[in-house]
């Protein structure tokens, strides 16, 4: 079995045995599927910020809430098209992203967990999401959340770290404080002199790591009402 927390939280670390036996001993409650972008995030950070850093809070919350709590792998790509003028973006189709996430949540639902959250890293994806989430739940039935996880920063926080307070933005002080706290080697300092944007310049790792403790720590608390039954999807009725 699987005696390590960073190995035991993920999905795809383990065996099929480990995963049947996990699942007929009735302590995975839960699955968190990460969904965020490879994109351009302006001259200092690097494209994998939105994926990496999603990722960050879903083990975290995982770890907080083992061993009832799975991270599925990310979904890497999102729906980036508003960034392709700027090479090395990757983007996908609404339509196609959208059945691919579907499809990654009947799957997590048919190994047998009912209680899904969507915990989303990039803005491009909330608008399609939020269009669709409600067929989502008429198929499914089961209950599934979709939320960017900026929105389980508290505000307090954010306001006492953030000296533009602005967040989530895009590649500004928010997401460089998050990287300079988490994966400092994916920030670019003499980069960020050379764009007219400065807000980067605010941010620092101390109030980085500050807004990822509130954010990990509120997500844990909203999954943890998933799976005790406190916090339930409304399923939508058929018009």
């Amino acid at each position: 079995m699987l005696e390590q927390i960073d190995n035991r939280v993920l999905l795809a670390k383990h065996t099929r045995r480990e995963f049947r036996q996990r699942m007929e001993s009735g302590e995975l409650k839960a699955c968190i599927i990460p969904v965020a972008a490879t994109e351009q995030h302006l001259e200092h950070l690097a494209m994998e910020h939105d994926f990496r850093s999603v990722m960050h809070v879903a083990v975290e919350v995982a770890k907080k809430l083992d061993p009832q709590a799975v991270v599925a792998p990310s979904m890497s790509i999102g729906i980036s098209e508003h960034h392709m003028r700027h090479q090395g973006t990757l983007t996908a189709m609404p339509g196609s992203w959208l059945g691919v996430l579907f499809d990654t949540i009947r799957s997590v639902h048919h190994a047998g967990i009912s209680n899904i959250l969507v915990l989303n890293g990039h803005g491009g994806n909330v608008a399609p999401c939020e269009g669709i989430w409600g067929q989502f739940l008429q198929r499914l039935e089961i209950n599934l959340w979709f939320k960017p996880y900026w929105d389980f920063l508290d505000e307090e926080v954010a306001q006492a770290n953030l000296k533009t307070g602005v967040w989530p933005g895009h590649a500004q002080e928010f997401e460089t404080a998050f990287a300079l706290a988490a994966f400092p080697d994916n920030v670019r300092h003499d980069a960020m002199q050379d764009q007219e944007d400065r807000s980067p310049q605010q941010a620092s790792a101390e109030a980085g790591q500050a807004m990822i403790e509130s954010i990990v720590a509120n997500t844990a608390e909203f999954l943890a009402g998933m799976i005790e039954g406190t916090q339930i999807a409304e399923i939508p009725d058929f018009h």
